[in-house]
């Protein structure tokens, strides 16, 4: 047992309002390491983003959703400047170089730091992930190992948390072995073998043993610290291994689709099944472009590409998981109505707020909590939600098959899609103050109809069947009139007009259209023209409620490689991929957006969307595995 003894308080002294602002909105601060070089650790309960130099930027507790326990990659300070908090920083004396790397197949991250005396220490995060009584162990807690390796360093820990989006520093108390912080949404305990006035008066002292720290609920650890994280070290690294074991990869590319595939499903919040768009918020899309969202919550359409995405990879877990979630949306849904994106805890108003005492990234505010998405209509999530179902009537391995009457409850979001296909919507880009007919909407409705209509023929149900197939065809019908009408032989991505977004190279992905078709080729080249910018894509050039398009929404680059080898232009292809794996983070990641200028990335990160797009086009474009033999 641990040997914590009676709390005293410790109140932290706060940095007063006048001063705050002026450290938040000074403009000459160095960005170099406040940056989206980071490293995300997680567990499927709780996540952190770690930036190049082990310091915790970011990190929301209890749930992915929750008020940031860490929140400096907001908060216009970095993390190397004596004002910044909302962090949780290792400051190496005389730091001279710094090396990061995950363990192989693992989402354990190691950090190696080295002086200029050629003192070295190692810095291992993690949050637990393993088997414990037959169930996972996934509790909301966060490791780190701090261990000399060469020499003895001289650090000092800066562990400051923020409460109420970075308004002011958790209030906390202390025992003989362990600091506990009164979070907003959880009170979280510090149980550390390190000096704990160390860490309270931040002090500078010589590292010469190895350090361990379990930041989790507020509870005694019933073990010695070292060998109670070292034995949730080992644990979680078989268990990363051990799942990566079951995911089917394509002979090219298997380290990036392996580090997408984590990333994806450190996304995915499991005790719902929910899987959130990425693990930040209000990361701008383009420099001052007020284009900052909330990505903190489950979007029926990004959910729906990454279990694609996953699936062919064999992940059947997560799969299984986001299908649960589904049923209880389904449940939820008044009238088959469907929104776009929900809660991870299912919640269908997801009020949006603007946090005023963080400054945002690099002092780009502001700084949004809550996505007022949820009340725009976005028709194609109808056909998303039945995309993503249509695997428990194929699959085979599911613990739990589809059901007749699971197909019944998904025909209600059928005819609710057929009854909206030809209506105007805010469409996949979620325009705010624009409503059109929008094609690829209108095409996820035909997939809803013509989706139903094979699951009906697996459940043997011949009228279902024959019902939703003339249905679909009623659809197709309307979609190659109207997305046609003012360009004959090409589409629009909108009816009755002439207009082009990259969501129309999906045609062939959704099984609309095949390759060869003269229709699709035209389409292709009519993006092309419109969209294309060197190695990069635009998602659409209309100028929208913030203004003309700054930067390449990097799935929709995804999407053109897609195209391109559909249309036999495989050497341009693989030459565009390459491209975008160049991109990637030091960690193998991609956030949403990029500068078609100068290569930057921009955009909240890790982004689902971007990951989905490296294992697909991986899985494409790879050579078979045959050629091995």
């Amino acid at each position: 047992m641990s040997n914590d003894g009676v709390d005293e308080l410790y109140e932290p002294e706060r940095i007063p309002s006048e001063q705050k602002h002026d450290v938040q909105t000074k403009k000459s601060s160095p960005f170099s390491q406040h940056s989206l070089e980071l490293s995300p650790i997680g567990n499927c309960m709780v996540n952190a983003l770690i930036d190049a130099e082990a310091n915790w930027v970011w990190a929301c507790a209890p749930r992915f959703d929750s008020d940031p326990i860490f929140s400096n990659q907001l908060s216009g300070v970095v993390p190397d400047e004596e004002q910044s908090q909302g962090l949780w920083a290792i400051d190496v004396q005389d730091k001279q170089s710094t090396r990061q790397f995950y363990e192989r197949n693992t989402a354990v991250l190691h950090t190696i730091i080295t002086d200029k005396h050629g003192a070295e220490v190692e810095i291992i995060d993690f949050c637990p992930r393993f088997k414990r009584h037959d169930r996972l162990y996934t509790p909301v807690s966060f490791c780190r190992v701090v261990k000399p390796i060469k020499g003895s360093v001289r650090l000092r820990f800066r562990i400051r948390p923020t409460i109420r989006y970075g308004e002011c520093l958790a209030p906390s108390t202390f025992g003989s072995n362990h600091i506990r912080y009164v979070c907003s949404d959880t009170v979280l305990r510090l149980s550390t073998n390190c000096a704990v006035s160390h860490i309270l008066q931040e002090r500078t002292f010589r590292l010469e043993e190895e350090m361990a720290f379990f930041l989790g609920p507020d509870e005694s650890f019933s073990t010695d610290i070292r060998l109670g994280v070292y034995e949730m070290l080992e644990k979680t690294v078989i268990y990363w291994q051990e799942w990566v074991r079951t995911l089917a990869l394509p002979l090219d590319w298997q380290t990036e689709v392996i580090r997408a595939a984590i990333g994806l499903k450190l996304c995915v919040y499991e005790e719902t099944g929910a899987i959130v768009a990425a693990m930040t918020t209000s990361i701008p899309e383009a420099p001052h472009s007020g284009r900052n969202w909330d990505y903190r919550f489950c979007w029926i359409r990004d959910a729906y590409y990454v279990v694609q995405a996953l699936t062919r990879l064999g992940a059947v877990d997560i799969l299984e998981n986001y299908l649960k979630y589904l049923r209880n949306i389904v449940d939820l849904a008044e009238d088959g109505k469907i929104q776009p994106v929900y809660g991870i805890g299912y919640e269908a108003v997801l009020t949006e707020t603007e946090a005023s005492h963080l400054a945002g990234y690099r002092n780009m505010e502001p700084v949004r909590i809550g996505n007022l998405a949820y009340k725009q209509h976005q028709h194609d999530v109808y056909g998303q939600i039945i995309l993503s179902a249509m695997h428990a009537f194929f699959d085979h391995r599911l613990l739990r098959p589809g059901t007749v009457k699971d197909f019944q409850a998904l025909e209600v979001i059928g005819e609710k899609a057929f009854a909206v296909f030809d209506k105007p919507d805010a469409g996949l880009w979620e325009f705010r103050s624009r409503a059109d007919i929008h094609t690829y909407s209108s095409v996820m409705c035909w997939a809803a109809c013509d989706r139903l209509s094979k699951a009906a023929g697996k459940l043997d149900l011949k009228d279902r069947q024959n019902y939703w197939r003339q249905k679909a065809e009623s659809i197709r019908e309307t979609i190659d009139a109207r997305a046609m009408a003012v360009t004959p032989g090409l589409y629009s991505s909108v009816f009755d007009q002439y207009e082009v977004d990259a969501s129309l190279l999906q045609l062939i992905d959704l099984g609309y259209i095949n390759p060869e078709d003269p229709r699709f080729l035209a389409t292709l080249d009519a993006v092309e023209r419109s969209l294309r910018r060197g190695h990069h894509m635009l998602r659409y050039a209309a100028p929208d409620d913030f203004g003309e398009p700054e930067t390449a929404f990097n799935f929709c680059t995804f999407w053109l490689i897609e195209a391109l080898h559909y249309a036999g232009r495989d050497d341009e292809a693989c030459g565009l991929f390459q491209g975008m794996l160049n991109q990637r983070t030091a960690s193998g990641l991609l956030s949403e957006d990029t500068s078609f200028e100068d290569g930057t990335l921009w955009g909240n990160f890790p982004q689902t969307y971007s990951l989905v797009g490296i294992i697909n086009c991986a899985v494409l474009i790879s050579r078979p595995w045959k050629e091995i033999r």
